[in-house]
């Protein structure tokens, strides 16, 4: 267990436990104030208010989380796709270039790979990162060379751009990676929940015996829901995860021969 799916897995752990010692505070200041009946008069508009906005902004997060995890399983496609358009478009190259810079590919794909496969490793992550990177730029400078001293103009042409589509796209990813909502965002998420849970201990008060089923299922329905959604903003790290979608690229890699 990587260092962000530990933080992700005890945020989770202190919202559950807080969100019951919140029910069970909520239900001794409702006793508390069970013999006050005119001063719970309109408590519900409130609760009903606070209840929606907790529903709200769960659904918010949930569908951003959910449209960036489409968008970096998207990404892995449109990289494998402009990586192997740019490797066949070598051929364009004069013929005694074509073997230097397709190994340089193979090399490249390796790296990429590798780069995403130790993703939780933020210092192996930064070299195979720089790596890949230097190996973009011995790329590009190879291939210009070469389709300079080619007579053939469809190298310049054809090649060059893919090779720009291949290279924009690995800053597209990384900067994929790195886009989550503000900390604030999930930390208003659980302190409405912590909020919603004093409330609804509060209105249990008139009950004569807690309903473990009621406290330990709404503490751990809003749990799961943070969990799944912090789950989508590292796909790489937890249950929900995008590796099945690298295949595309190993599948590039595989038909470098």
């Amino acid at each position: 267990m990587n260092q962000s799916e530990t933080i992700a897995v005890v945020f989770i752990g202190v919202l559950f436990t807080g969100m019951l010692a919140c029910l069970e505070v909520g239900r001794r200041l409702g006793r508390r104030a069970a013999s006050d009946s005119a001063g719970r008069e309109g408590l519900s508009v409130i609760e009903g208010a606070v209840f929606a906005l907790l529903g709200l902004l769960i659904a918010f997060t949930f569908s951003g989380a959910a449209t960036r995890f489409e968008g970096r399983r998207h990404f892995i496609v449109e990289e494998a796709n402009d990586i192997g358009t740019a490797y066949l478009r070598i051929d364009l190259l004069p013929v005694e270039a074509q073997p230097e810079i397709r190994d340089l590919f193979r090399r490249y794909v390796d790296k990429r790979l590798e780069t995403y496969r130790h993703v939780g490793d933020m210092t192996l992550g930064r070299q195979n990162l720089a790596a890949s990177q230097e190996l973009q730029t011995e790329i590009w400078q190879k291939s210009v060379a070469a389709a300079g001293r080619s007579s053939n103009t469809a190298a310049s042409i054809l090649l060059l751009p893919a090779l720009n589509a291949m290279i924009d796209v690995t800053t597209v990813r990384t900067a994929a990676t790195e886009n989550h909502p503000p900390v604030i965002i999930f930390a208003m998420l659980a302190l409405i929940a912590l909020a919603t849970s004093l409330m609804a201990g509060f209105e249990m008060a008139g009950a004569k015996r807690r309903s473990w089923l009621h406290i330990i299922g709404y503490a751990l329905i809003v749990s799961i829901a943070v969990y799944v959604i912090l789950d989508l903003e590292f796909p790489r790290m937890g249950l929900i995860r995008v590796d099945a979608f690298d295949h595309y690229l190993v599948d590039v890699r595989t038909s470098m021969k």
